[in-house]
C-alpha cells in the first residue's frame, strides 16, 4: 500500500548497521507496534550519528517526492553534541527536515544515551539472546554486582558497555544480527523509553492499523 501521491511509504535513515537491523524488526512488529507494515527502506549515513545529526536532512531530501514519510534515528552519544537534550537535537533535526521539503512528513528520534538503551528490558528474552539463560547468577544480578545497574532503576546507566561486557562473560560473540534478534523477541511493550514511546507514537500515526481511529 502506498500513501497518496507517494509511490512509497517510509524512508528511514540511520547511524550504523545495528540499528539498522533493530529498526527492521521493529517495523516487522505490527501488532506489538500497534501499526501496519510500511514496507520500509532503511539507509546507513556514512558519517554514523554525527551525519545523521548534522547533514541528514540532505540525505533524505533526495528522497522527499518518492516516499510519504522520512525518519532519521540515531544515538545521543556520539552524535558530537552530547551536551543538548534529546528533545533539543530532535527539533532541530525537525526543522531542517522540515525546510528540506519534508514539511510536516518526517520525524527524528534520538535516543538517550544510546541503541542499547532499547536492549534493556525485564523480559526473559533478552537473557537467551544475550547467552545468560539458566546462568548464575541471573543476568539482572549481575548487573547490579557490577555496578551497572542500581536498586529500582530499570535498566542500566550505561547500556552499551554493560551490554558488551554481559556478552565477553557469556563468552557470546557481539554481531549486528543480535539487535534483529533482541528487536523481533523481546516484548515491546516492556519497553518504556521516551525515544522509543515517540517513535511508536509517530508510526502509529503515519501508519494506522486497518480499523483504527
Amino acid at each position: 500500500m502506498t500513501t497518496g501521491q507517494y509511490p512509497h511509504e517510509l524512508v528511514v535513515l540511520v547511524a550504523d548497521k545495528d540499528m539498522e537491523l533493530a529498526i527492521k524488526g521493529i517495523l516487522g512488529r505490527t501488532q506489538a507496534m500497534g501499526i501496519r507494515e510500511p514496507m520500509p527502506v532503511v539507509h546507513v549515513h556514512p558519517e554514523r550519528d554525527p551525519g545523521c545529526l548534522l547533514r541528514g536532512h540532505d540525505f533524505l531530501s533526495l528522497f522527499r517526492n518518492q516516499f510519504a514519510h522520512a525518519l532519521i534515528l540515531l544515538d545521543r552519544e556520539g552524535c558530537g553534541q552530547e551536551r543538548s537534550a534529546r528533545e533539543i537535537l530532535e527539533a532541530m533535526i525537525e526543522k531542517r527536515l522540515s525546510e528540506s521539503g519534508w514539511g510536516e512528513r518526517a520525524a527524528a528520534v534520538v535516543i538517550d544515551p544510546e541503541l542499547e538503551m532499547w536492549v534493556w528490558s525485564d523480559s526473559p528474552q533478552v537473557d537467551v539472546v544475550l547467552g545468560w539463560h539458566g546462568r548464575s547468577p541471573d543476568l539482572r544480578s549481575w548487573l547490579k554486582s557490577k555496578n551497572f545497574l542500581q536498586e529500582g532503576q530499570a535498566k542500566p546507566e550505561r547500556p552499551k558497555e554493560a551490554m558488551e561486557l554481559a556478552l565477553r562473560t557469556a563468552r557470546k560473540s557481539r554481531s549486528s544480527s543480535l539487535y534483529d534478534q533482541l528487536a523481533r523477541q523481546v516484548s515491546l511493550g516492556r519497553c518504556v523509553d521516551p525515544a522509543f514511546i515517540k517513535l511508536k507514537i509517530t508510526l502509529q500515526t503515519w501508519f494506522p492499523r486497518a480499523g483504527s481511529d
